[in-house]
Parts: structure tokens; sequence; C-alpha cells
């Protein structure tokens, strides 16, 4: 019998004429760790919402969901809440307690668990998680990485068959992002418990999945093994999927005549060892210039705390940006990169310190000169529909041919069909697309963009990094913080790294990210170290290796 059964999934949103879902259906077993890919929009979100039936999106839904051969439409609100938890994409639209401890207990508190009993879960969680130091504290002191850590032990403390996951590490830093998926791994490896986790970012779970689905344009085009579905996606190199697979799956593709599925690698381990059987020379390339000199923007010594009784965000943290190049910054979550931004942008007053943009200091916000994007695109919206919240853009700021850069936007980020919808009913990815046409809609001198790749997928994260990239050939200056280290090794002219509140390295990408045993990319992790030239993307390998069998 099998756990769980999803049989012939049509879902169609109110006054919507294409359906997001078509006839989905796929039979899980019990245990089985899957991975739920595809684009942006593809209905992932959206699938996953139809078996968490109180947080279901309102539409037309049909076909069946089969828990334990029980329909889920016959079974009980109780039953649901117990048998199927669910961590979402932001960890503060999960969080309802202001403290950690009241925040693990809240749910079992409504499931009427009796006090005894909420003691010894919560024991044993907390040391299966090592939460022992954050019981005390007040959630919104915690980093991103930890909240996402309390949720997962929330959701656990009811003793789940089914955990459901929505791009669970989509705000986290490269370091907590390896750990949370790897307290995953352990959950469903001891625990047994069903995963289904849909996510953008592959490169560690193709490793540990036992099957995967890839949902496109609201179809199921595969359901098999990661191997396999690799080896089927990368029979199609131009197929739009290709760039989910992960970066040793692609070197492997890109440089193997005779593929075979039980032969791709799926993570740097499994790649290093491929590597081992091949002679890899380097060939010439050529160097381009990317030195900055005019300065843009410069922070001297810059101190920054939210009131007197908190610690320093900011401390005596010096930064030159320089006009026309593209700056990464990176770090841990909650060293203050946000904060950083935000400075930047005149929305927040240094205590000590300058801010000082094409020689004058900042007082205030210049939204013509300075673009800002949070990392939160909902910030961004306050009108019904995204058309509406563009046109108001080009009201306030008076543009004369606004009409003609807003369609060029629209159709740049593929979000034309959805204009008409209120930006909260649309996908994260898709939402965020919608902000970043606002920002870019003034054509501003600075753009500084918080998390931008949070929730677009890998084609609409090339199309966007292209589209940054002929901005900074037309001179704009990019300050970009980020997590996703592929697209900032792939794109940045320049990475600075933040910790406890400053700038402790900045270097040229390259050598940035050469030197960095963490924050660096997988395909860096895979070459460093091995007899084959290091190289830091499967791009630049494609351009610069000449490979021998």
């Amino acid at each position: 019998m099998a756990f769980l059964e999803a049989k012939q999934i049509s879902f169609l949103y109110p006054e919507e004429q294409n359906r997001v879902l078509k006839d989905v259906s796929f039979t899980i077993e019990q245990g089985e760790f899957i991975v739920l890919c595809g684009p942006s929009g593809s209905g992932k979100s959206t699938l996953l919402r139809l078996m968490k039936r109180e947080i279901a999106p309102h539409g037309r839904l049909s076909g069946e969901f089969l828990l334990g051969n029980q329909p889920l439409s016959s079974a009980s609100k109780e039953q649901i809440a117990k048998d199927i938890g669910m961590v979402f994409q932001d960890p503060e639209n999960q969080i309802v307690m202001d403290n950690v401890l009241e925040e693990l207990i809240f749910g079992m508190e409504n499931m009427g668990a009796s006090t005894e009993e909420m003691r010894k879960r919560v024991a044993e969680i907390v040391h299966f998680f090592g939460l022992e130091g954050l019981l005390e504290r007040e959630t919104h002191e915690l980093s991103g990485g930890q909240k996402q850590l309390v949720n997962l032990a929330s959701v656990l403390l009811l003793e789940p068959k089914l955990l459901l996951l929505d791009e669970p590490t989509a705000q986290l830093d490269p370091v907590a992002a390896r750990e949370f998926i790897g307290m995953l791994q352990t959950m469903n490896e001891e625990f047994g418990i069903t995963v289904i986790i849909a996510e953008h970012r592959l490169e560690e779970l193709f490793g540990i999945a036992d099957q995967a689905i890839v949902l496109d344009k609201g179809e199921m085009i595969a359901f098999d093994s990661p191997r396999r579905v690799i080896h089927t996606l990368g029979l199609n190199p131009n197929h739009p999927m290709y760039r989910y697979l992960p970066s040793p799956a692609r070197l492997y593709i890109e440089h193997t005549a005779n593929m075979k599925s039980e032969d791709i690698p799926l993570s740097v381990k499994e790649g290093k060892n491929w590597l081992k059987h091949h002679r890899i020379e380097a060939m010439n390339q050529v160097q381009t210039d990317s030195n900055y000199h005019e300065e843009l923007l410069k922070l001297k010594q810059i101190d920054f705390q939210y009131s007197k009784d908190t610690n320093k965000i900011l401390n005596a943290l010096s930064l030159t940006v320089y006009e026309g190049e593209w700056l990464s910054i990176v770090g841990a979550n909650g060293t203050g990169k946000s904060t950083l931004l935000k400075i930047m942008a005149g929305l927040e007053k240094v205590q000590r310190g300058a801010v000082i943009y094409k020689g004058k200091k900042v007082k205030r916000q210049q939204p013509t000169e300075i673009g800002y994007l949070p990392q939160n695109p909902k910030l961004f919206f306050i009108q019904d529909s995204i058309e509406a919240e563009l046109s108001e853009i080009i009201h306030f700021h008076q543009m004369e041919t606004g009409q003609k850069r807003m369609d060029e936007l629209l159709t740049l980020f593929q979000i034309e069909e959805l204009k008409n919808r209120h930006p909260y009913d649309v996908s994260g990815g898709e939402m965020q697309k919608a902000a970043l046409a606002g920002v870019l809609l003034p054509n501003p001198k600075l753009l500084l963009v918080d998390e931008p790749t949070k929730g677009l997928d890998p084609e609409a994260k090339e199309r966007f990094g292209e589209l940054l990239t002929s901005l900074q050939e037309q001179g704009v200056t990019i300050v970009m913080v980020t997590h996703d280290i592929e697209f900032a090794a792939k794109y940045a002219t320049r990475c600075a790294m933040m910790f406890q509140g400053a700038i402790t390295v900045e270097a040229p990408s390259k050598s940035f990210f050469q030197g960095n045993a963490f924050y660096t990319t997988v395909i860096n992790r895979m070459t460093r170290g091995s007899n084959v030239p290091d190289v830091l993307t499967v791009e630049e390998a494609r351009t610069s290796w000449r490979i021998h069998e």
C-alpha cells in the first residue's frame, strides 16, 4: 500500500484561464526523501499547500490525495494538523510566539497534549537539535538559520508522518543551509519521516534524495531517481530545466561523450573521484580588466545600533564602492548585511561615521539616484495589482517613457500575464521579479539589492544576471547582499565578507572565492587540491578546460 498518492491533481485559481497544475499523479512510499523542483510558477508551492488543507489556496481542485489509502479530503482537521507538518520559505511567517520555548510548545498545547508529555517531547527535541542555548531567547533575536531550526523542531514535536518544506533554505547563508539540510537527512534516516521538499538549490539535495519530481508549467515531466532524472534532462542541454542540475552533474555531462546515469556525480566527493580519471589542461583565457578607480560611495568608520540597549550591528565599518562595479557582500545571517544596505540607501542614520555619495554626505533617500530593493519583496507593494504598483511609480517619478519601460521589464521577467494579479497572489519568485521591475523603472545610478535571487529559478537568475550585467555595462553600479554564492561567483566583479559588523576581507571575485573553504562554489570545492586547473563555475570550465579521456 502506498503511503502518499496523488491521483490526477489539477488546480485552477479564481479568475484564471490556465490551470496551475495539470493531471499530476505520483505514488510515494513511507520514509522516502522527495525533491520537488521546477521553474517559478510551475506549481510547486500550490501542490504542497493542497496537501495541507488548512493553508490550501482558493480555487477549483480536481483529483484526490490519499494518505495511507485514506482521502485527505475526508480526514479531520486534527488528523491533518498532526500527520502533515510544513515548513515555509520565510521563517518570519511561521513563528507566532515571542519566546523560543513558548514557540516549541505552541502546537502541542493546541493539540491538547499534557504538561508531562510536552516536557518529555521538548527535552528530546532540544537535545537532538542542540537548542539548549536558545530556549530562553526571544524569537526576534534569532538568526535566520536559528529561526528555521526552531520552526522545524516545532513541527516535528507534533510527530508528523509527512513533512512538507517550501524552499526552507532560501533565506539561509551557505553554512546554515547545509546544516539545515543535514538535519533533514538525519531526521529522515533515523525517524523514517517522509519528506517532500521544494527547492531551487539542488546541489546538496540531489545527493540525498530517493526520488525527484520535476514540474514544468503545471505538468509533471519527470518522476524518478535523481541520477535518472539528470540523465533524462541532460540529453537536452537547451531545456530550461538543465540549469537546475547540480554542478558536478553538469560538469560530467558537458565533458563526457557516452553518458551513463549510474556514473553521474551528485556531490563534491563523487565529482573529485570522477576528475581523478581525466587529464585536464587549461586553455589560454582572456583576462578582463575589472579594476575600478572612481569612488561612487564611501562609508567611513560606521557605527550603528537600533537602540542604546542593544549591541552594535555595525562596528567601525569602512567600505568603498567604485563606479561601474558589481560588489557582492556575503556573510552569515545576522552579521549586519541588510542593515548596511539600508544605510547606503539613506533609510537609516548612523550614530558615528559618514556615508558619502558622489562626494556629498547621504542624509536622506534618493530613489532616482539610489535604487533599493529590500529582502522581503512584500514590503515593496501597496497597490492591488502589479501593474497598478508600477504605474504609481511611473506617476511618482513623472516618467515620460514609463509605460514603454514597464512593458519592457514585464516582458524581460516574463510576468506580463501576472500584471493584473495582486502581488500577494503570485509565487515568491514571481513577486521578486515584480519588485525588481519596480526598482529598475526609474533607472537608478546605484542599485542596492538584498537577496535578489531568493525565490528565483535558475533560468530567471540567468536572465536577471544578464540584465544586471547589461546595466553595469551602461554605467550602473551594483551592490548586492546575497547568500547565493554560485550567482555571485558568476557575475560579481568584487566581493566582500562581513563578520561581527565589519568588512573582514574584500577582493576581486575569483581570488575571493578561491581563497574560501565554505563561502565558495561547489565546482571550486571539487577542483581545489586536485590535478585539474581551479575553476569557480561550470561555465568557466566550459571555456577554459581541454579535457582528455
